[in-house]
């Protein structure tokens, strides 16, 4: 029944916060997609990739919470675990990494410099809120578990090879 929740869970944060950070205010940015697509060569191209695979990369990461972690994202009902495994070994951030990846993909899909300026404060306030309450708190939860994960592991620029510290279940 755990797992059941985890994933109800997960997948009910998945609409309510990246949902509504890389899909509807983005929409609304660009009038609800109405903005023609971008004409400049190359971009829709690199913008289709990148919303895709940060998609795939968003969901994988939900996943692993919900199944590793036994968990969701959502601060009110964290994992009982701590999540290693998967892309979790190339990146500590890989929800907020996809997330912005997806908006730069928007941005560039429709030339929206709005969309561009709305993922710089979207990455600011993740930037603050891993600083200021992720971090402290996975620290405080998992103790030195967390703390040689985190010497290893970068936070928003993946590691090329997966961190061998830990085990996918």
């Amino acid at each position: 029944m755990r797992t059941f929740s985890a994933i109800a869970g997960s997948a009910l944060f998945l609409i309510a916060a990246p949902g509504v950070v890389a899909g509807l205010m983005p929409w609304l940015l660009t009038d609800r997609y109405r903005t023609p697509l971008s004409t400049i060569p190359g971009f829709v191209p690199v913008g289709c990739v990148l919303v895709v695979g940060a998609a795939a990369i968003l969901l994988h990461a939900f996943a692993r919470f919900a199944l590793e972690g036994l968990g969701t994202p959502a601060p009110l009902a964290p994992t009982e675990k701590l999540v290693v495994g998967g892309i979790y070994r190339h990146v500590r951030n890989p929800m907020y990494v996809a997330v912005l990846s997806i908006i730069l993909g928007q941005a560039l899909l429709f030339s929206s410099w709005a969309v561009i300026a709305y993922g710089l404060v979207a990455a600011a306030a993740m930037i603050s809120f891993v600083k200021l309450y992720e971090e402290p708190t996975l620290g405080r939860r998992y103790g030195a578990e967390y703390d040689v994960y985190r010497r290893n592991v970068p936070g928003w620029v993946p590691r090329l090879t997966p961190w061998r510290g830990a085990t996918d279940p």
